[in-house]
């Protein structure tokens, strides 16, 4: 006992980790010259690569990780009835909180007027678009994998998610033909969350890299000509966290808000650091646990949550289609808002929880308006900084979620969450 009271939690030496990281990233910023050394081989070399290795070993855990954790909680859920409470109830959270935080984003964004005055022209900007046409049919037809094994290779979420709930639902049904196999999921399981412990001792080193070049690379002048920007974006996700989750939190758990901030910090702020809400399942699911959340509810909400609740990117969206307009002088009408508001909630469903990929599907969302994509070129330069806010957002949401339905199946310990 004695001895383990001097070391330092792991979630402190992450937070010290990001406070170095930034600090040391102004430092270098600010005061360091341009050089090939400064350039070259520390920002775009040693904290490139050594960022960029911690985020693989996360990413090389994601796939098995959630395939086997979801296999494994739909197997221990037992039966289909379970799990279409709690796949339903989740899904309606999700799709409620994402729409309500475009909603916040598009009127608080209305009301500071960020892009005012910028008088942009088309052509002053350029950003490469992709093929956007995609129809809400084809968003759902893509949900089913024609080849489990391509979605496993591509790492298509959805297409796992749903694959892993079929094998974990007919291992259940199948229990005395198939115990060998039930047993193998649930011991790749382990190992896999045995692998991610592992991977995460490694995490105070990686977000130090992460965030020194993140802050090195960010030039107070793009800062400043955003602020406006960035103050709709930040504003929109604190009214998102600490108003909507903790009030949903307060009505349908009865728990202190306060503590639930500070017992998930440590995900808050791995989330913050590497930007994935992928990356981040593992401690997430260990975490809820460790805050009274039944492993069986979060092993399958969690790694869904990744996937389609993406909050803090729907605000960034909401937020940038005000920006932009304002920024080219393009007037929007009540039905662009609620266009808005359906495209992005769309685009969120199967959005891979990787860093910065709600710039590609912000052009969906530009599109669906008639504004010019060329406009995400404006927003590229400060993105990481906000995608990392965001991606806290996002997380908060998968939990708080997570904690009202598992409370509503009975798969919340409340004794174990006031704990200290």
């Amino acid at each position: 006992m004695e001895k383990n009271k001097g070391k330092m939690s792991q979630s402190k030496k992450i937070f010290v980790g990001l406070i170095l990281g930034l600090i040391f990233g102004i430092v270098l910023h600010s005061f360091v010259p341009d050089s090939h050394l400064k350039n070259d081989i520390l920002i775009d070399g040693i904290f490139y690569t050594i960022g960029q290795l911690f985020i693989r070993l996360m990413q090389m855990l994601v796939v098995p990780l959630v395939f086997f954790s979801i296999a494994d909680g739909c197997r221990n859920l037992g039966d289909t009835e379970t799990l279409g409470k709690i796949g339903i109830r989740i899904v309606i959270f999700y799709m409620f909180t994402t729409a309500l935080a475009i909603f916040i984003a598009l009127s608080l964004a209305s009301v500071i007027g960020p892009g005012k005055g910028m008088n942009m022209s088309l052509g002053d900007q350029s950003f490469e678009s992709v093929d956007t046409d995609i129809s809400l049919s084809d968003t759902i037809l893509d949900f089913i994998p024609t080849n489990p094994i391509e979605a496993l290779a591509t790492g298509n979420m959805i297409q796992i998610i749903i694959f892993a709930v079929l094998v974990g639902l007919l291992i259940a049904t199948m229990e005395d033909r198939l115990i060998t196999l039930g047993n193998i999921v649930t011991e790749m399981n382990d190992l896999m969350m045995g692998m991610t412990m592992w991977v995460m001792k490694l995490a105070p080193i990686g977000v130090f890299f992460l965030i020194t070049r993140t802050f090195s690379s960010l030039g107070y002048d793009a800062i400043i000509s955003m602020l406006s920007y960035m103050g709709a974006v930040l504003g929109s996700l604190a009214v998102q966290l600490l108003i909507v989750y903790m009030l949903l939190i307060v009505i349908f758990v009865r728990v202190n808000p306060f503590k639930f901030l500070k017992k998930f910090a440590p995900v808050m702020t791995f989330g913050f650091s590497t930007a994935s809400s992928s990356a981040t399942v593992p401690i997430h699911i260990q975490t809820l646990d460790d805050m009274g959340v039944d492993k069986k509810i979060s092993s399958f909400t969690i790694p869904l949550g990744a996937t389609i609740n993406m909050d803090g990117t729907a605000i960034m969206q909401g937020v940038a289609v005000i920006f932009i307009a304002n920024a080219y002088g393009i007037d929007l009408t009540a039905s662009d808002f609620m266009t808005v508001i359906l495209t992005a909630t769309i685009a969120s469903v199967g959005t891979a929880g990787i860093p910065s990929v709600g710039l590609i599907t912000l052009s969906m969302v530009l599109e669906s308006v008639g504004l010019p994509v060329e406009g995400i070129a404006i927003i590229m330069g400060i993105d990481r900084i906000l995608d990392m806010a965001r991606t806290t957002v996002n997380l908060t949401g998968d939990a708080a979620g997570t904690m009202i339905v598992a409370n509503s199946v009975g798969a919340f310990n409340k004794e174990k969450f006031n704990r200290e």
